[in-house]
């Protein structure tokens, strides 16, 4: 009987670790993204430059499905259960997405026009700490150029968000 058990786990373990040496080498592949796969042949992950990576462990996550999103219940839902929003709440919701863009824009504005006085085509002005000490200054010149074309871009997004709205 203690013979049959053990010959049975051999069997087992030689099952087993046969079935390991048949699975295909698994690669890992340089790149963005960084690739782990085994459907290449060895040749072209050579040409790839991905190496094997042989006795680690893999762990396959799973992910999970997106949920259907649930039936709408508010009392705005129409008969078809689809979410309807009336026209007038519609046009009042863009009117104040408006005005708020609109508020940013302006902020946005005035915001470029203080940073564009205080760099002043990259003459601007020396602070009294920046008297001996230039590299402060250019550094703070530097951070001014970088504040000026942030805000350009900030404006550049609120037109288009604003070109977006109807009218």
């Amino acid at each position: 009987m203690a013979f049959e058990r053990s010959l049975l786990l051999t069997s087992v373990l030689l099952l087993t670790g046969h079935a390991a040496l048949a699975q295909a080498p698994v690669y890992r592949c340089p790149g963005p993204p960084v690739l782990y796969t085994d459907a290449l042949s060895a040749r072209e992950a050579q040409e790839r430059g991905c190496r094997t990576i042989e006795g680690t462990p893999i762990t396959v996550i799973q992910a999970q499905k997106p949920r259907a999103p649930a039936a709408n219940t508010s009392s705005a839902a129409g008969a078809d259960g689809g979410a309807k929003v009336d026209p007038a709440q519609q046009r009042a919701r863009d009117s104040e997405r408006r005005r708020v863009l609109e508020d940013e824009l302006r902020a946005a504005e005035g915001r470029l026009a203080a940073a564009q006085a205080e760099y002043q085509n990259g003459n601007g002005e020396k602070r009294g700490d920046e008297a001996r000490n230039y590299q402060k200054y250019l550094d703070r010149m530097a951070e001014l150029k970088a504040s000026i074309n942030r805000q350009q871009s900030d404006i550049e997004a609120i037109k288009r968000e604003i070109g977006k709205l109807p009218s």
